[in-house]
């Protein structure tokens, strides 16, 4: 990014300041509207002390809305009096028939009625809807400014400072007649070349120099930006025009006169302001109808998502509003800085008033909002750049996640409604709960670096150290937090609520730790550990466990706040109300039913496991292959119904997705159907079915150079068997499967052999070569170059190296 692309962004970011300044002001005040102030404490009254005297019963309901000051004291006692009696006794009569008649009665609309002509609330009702007219028309003017395109908003900057400087042109030169008034004639002394009065530095002439100077500037200032009609004439007489008033009054000219002159100079921008008013109110509009259109095509084809991302980027909202609430903590700093007062300023006391006066509106939250989200996003940065690590996703998102929730929490606690005292506790705490979260996500850094450099055996000692580092500082944050606030604080909810955060990040942070170290000690083992798995497991529903009731305890404590605490906030109620909704689907409906589902396939899978037979030492022996999920050697393993094998755990992990083997897709549990079908099955075609499975180790270098035999073959009458091809032995193969069709059970699982028989001799035949990894029913087996060579495609071809052989006596 260029320098220059910087600096218009710098400068695009300092225009749209001033209307969020505006809206801060407006919301200061409550859009006009009458508000409550805070409730101060009662002033105690000794016994011996008479109470106060009472004040007038309608000072409140005035205070209420607005009416002090100036505007009570126009009113005459008398009147008030009048009007209180007035009022006291039409609310009476109306109580009265109200009680006897119901609340539509004539007295009601009697009390209607003189409430109507009452003088004292039509001034408050007068007053208070000019006021939040023209607040509201201010802040929609603002927003709409805000949201301006950055060309309409320098012709908006263009048109406010011509304005500007007419009225600043006007003042100055009222100033300057001032002087003027009561000094000795300018004209005089120029004519008499009175150097000493002329040059003196306290003198008129001095004093009139800086605003001669200043309407020069103004008005040529003024001829550049407006934009109003441009003629030649005027443009070049434009500073003159300015600087008139101070030039005509050095004429020996009546008072009257004089004094009228700013006018006349102000009379000619006023009017190039006004032309440019009105040809600017059309294009105005027509601009706030473009900009409704646009958004209202950008949402049919976009959605309101991606309109709301698309302006918060163009309108670059965070910078702005970073650069709103420094403004205004600089502005609250100059004020406490230049206050005079005896006592010296205090650090602490200072930057509490500067918290307190930066969270006083939503405005001045939002602005907070962003400050934070800075830090928190640099936070990220900085151990992301102590892990080493630069491509992490949740570091990306971990300012606008803390944005988020700071601005909740601010909304739910009601922060800008609250007195500066509870608001800068109500701060601190919101504060906390936010430093807690941010250990969260700086777990969901860090879990996946541990994962990774326990499984990818990485050497480097400097990343395991600096991640195990982190994971310390994890551990030992929340427990010194914790240690701090109960030794510190009483129990309250916003403590149970710090705690159940804190206790989850530790053991979420010790599962991390724990599933680290498993992964390590298993990098270190020289044989494949089965019951890993298992240990996982544990661990991890352990840790799922506690968060969960940990957020069942949020939910209780949460739904205390909202029914006990929040009585008096009902915009903070209503929203900590969805947030509960929404954390109760997420956080415990939803994780209860994933959690349920893991727990319920799991126990199927070992229920469907534990039925399938067990591998024996001999026949491990004799397969002499690994793991086709794994690729690991085995130990143990169990023997599918179509006779794989595999690892339990393999197979397992493999059962969670589906009940299909993975080589041959075939259903790998025994079923009721097929059991029955099978003992309705021929005896002969039971028997045969039933033939015991010869496995034949593969080949390899070690033994390669002599044919293996199996030593419980059965001699057949044609010798010639043995010499037979590959695809001979799938004609065998069919002619065997076709012999038992009648039995359904043993006709699949022929089926399947002669298929892998078929399928495997097209494949090797094709090549060139003789493949021996097919189910045969052959009772030879094939020549050890033919076994070699087949084991080689196999593998090369479908990565499994499993290779079985079935022998069938044959008469």
């Amino acid at each position: 990014m260029s320098v220059r692309t910087k600096v218009l962004g710098l400068v695009d970011v300092m225009m749209r300041v001033p209307p969020v300044m505006v809206i801060d002001e407006i919301l200061k005040i409550g859009m006009g509207l009458p508000t409550r102030l805070y409730p101060e404490k009662a002033p105690e009254v000794k016994p011996s002390e008479s109470p106060p005297e009472s004040k007038d019963p309608l000072a409140s309901i005035k205070e209420f809305f607005g009416l002090g000051g100036d505007g009570i004291s126009q009113m005459t006692s008398s009147a008030a009096e009048k009007a209180q009696s007035a009022l006291e006794q039409t609310i009476e009569n109306a109580s009265r028939s109200a009680q006897s008649n119901g609340m539509l009665s004539s007295g009601f609309n009697s009390l209607m009625d003189e409430l109507s002509h009452d003088e004292t609330l039509a001034n408050v009702l007068s007053i208070t809807t000019v006021k939040f007219v023209i607040c509201l028309f201010g802040f929609l003017s603002a927003a709409c400014i805000f949201m301006l395109w950055t060309r309409h908003l320098v012709m908006v900057y263009m048109f406010l400072t011509s304005l500007g400087l007419t009225f600043l042109s006007y003042w100055s030169n009222v100033s300057a007649l001032a002087l003027m008034e009561r000094s000795p004639s300018i004209l005089e002394d120029l004519m008499s070349l009175n150097t000493t009065r002329l040059l003196d530095s306290g003198g008129v002439v001095m004093s009139l120099a800086p605003h001669l100077m200043a309407q020069w500037f103004m008005g040529m200032l003024f001829a550049y930006i407006h934009l109003g009609p441009r003629f030649e004439l005027l443009q070049k007489s434009m500073p003159i025009i300015f600087a008139s008033p101070i030039l005509v009054a050095m004429l020996p000219l009546p008072p009257k006169v004089v004094q009228h002159l700013p006018v006349v100079a102000g009379f000619t921008p006023i009017i190039l302001t006004k032309i440019t008013l009105m040809h600017s109110a059309m294009e105005a509009s027509r601009t706030v109808y473009n900009g409704y259109q646009y958004a209202m095509n950008f949402v049919s084809n976009f959605g309101l998502s991606a309109l709301i991302e698309n302006e918060w980027q163009r309108l670059n909202v965070p910078n702005v509003l970073r650069v709103f609430w420094t403004i205004r903590i600089i502005q609250g700093g100059y004020a406490l800085a230049t206050t005079e007062s005896e006592e010296p300023l205090e650090l602490m006391p200072a930057t509490q008033k500067l918290l307190v006066d930066g969270c006083e509106t939503l405005t001045a939250v939002l602005g907070m909002t962003g400050v934070i989200s800075m830090i928190c996003h640099y936070i990220g940065r900085g151990f992301q750049w102590y892990l080493l690590t630069y491509d992490n996703d949740e570091e990306k998102s971990l300012g606008t996640v803390s944005a988020v929730l700071f601005y909740i929490l601010a909304l739910q606690t009601g922060l800008t409604s609250l007195s500066p005292d509870k608001r800068f506790i109500r701060l601190c705490r919101n504060l906390c709960l936010l430093m807690t979260a941010l250990l969260h996500f700086l777990h969901n850094i860090v879990s996946p670096i541990l994962m990774s450099l326990s499984a990818a055996r990485n050497p480097s000692r400097k990343r395991h150290v600096r991640a195990l580092s982190v994971c310390a500082f994890l551990v030992v944050m929340p427990v010194s937090l914790l240690y701090y606030l109960w030794s510190q604080r009483s129990i309250s909810t916003w403590l149970l609520a710090v705690t159940a955060f804190s206790v989850e990040v530790i053991v979420k942070v010790l599962v991390s730790l724990a599933t680290y170290t498993l992964f390590l000690l298993d990098a270190r083992r020289q044989f494949f550990w089965e019951k890993l798995d298992d240990y996982l497991y544990y661990v991890r529903a352990f840790g799922n466990s506690v968060e969960f009731c940990f957020g069942i305890l949020l939910f209780i404590n949460g739904a205390w706040i909202l029914v006990f605490e929040s009585a008096q906030n009902a915009t903070g109620g209503a929203i900590r109300a969805i947030m509960m909704c929404i954390h109760a689907y997420f956080n415990i409906w939803c994780e209860a039913r994933a959690g349920w589902s893991v727990f319920m396939k799991r126990r199927s899978a070992v229920h469907k496991i534990s039925s399938l037979p067990e591998a024996t030492p001999a026949q491990l022996q004799a397969f002499d292959d690994v793991c086709a999920i794994c690729y690991q050697e085995m130990y143990s393993a169990k023997i599918t119904r179509c006779r794989h094998f595999f690892h339990g755990v393999c197979l397992r992990k493999w059962l969670y997705v589906q009940d299909r083997c993975p080589l041959c897709h075939e259903i790998m549990m025994y079923t009721d159907k097929a059991e029955e079908s099978a003992q309705e099955a021929e005896p002969a075609a039971a028997a045969q079915a039933e033939q015991p499975l010869r496995i034949y180790p593969r080949d390899d270098g070690n033994n390669a150079g002599a044919p293996r035999r199996s030593p419980e073959r059965v001699p057949v009458e044609n010798p010639e068997m043995a010499t037979t091809s590959s695809s001979a032995a799938a004609v065998i193969g069919t002619e065997a499967a076709s012999t038992i069709m009648d039995s359904v059970a043993a006709a699949a699982e022929a089926r399947s052999m002669a298929t892998v028989s078929s399928s495997s001799t097209q494949r090797i035949s094709a090549s060139g070569s003789s493949d021996s990894s097919y189910i045969s029913a052959s009772a030879q087996p094939p020549p050890p170059t033919a076994t070699s060579a087949a084991a080689v495609a196999t593998a090369a071809a479908s990565n499994t190296t499993h290779m079985f052989r079935m022998s069938q006596d044959q008469q």
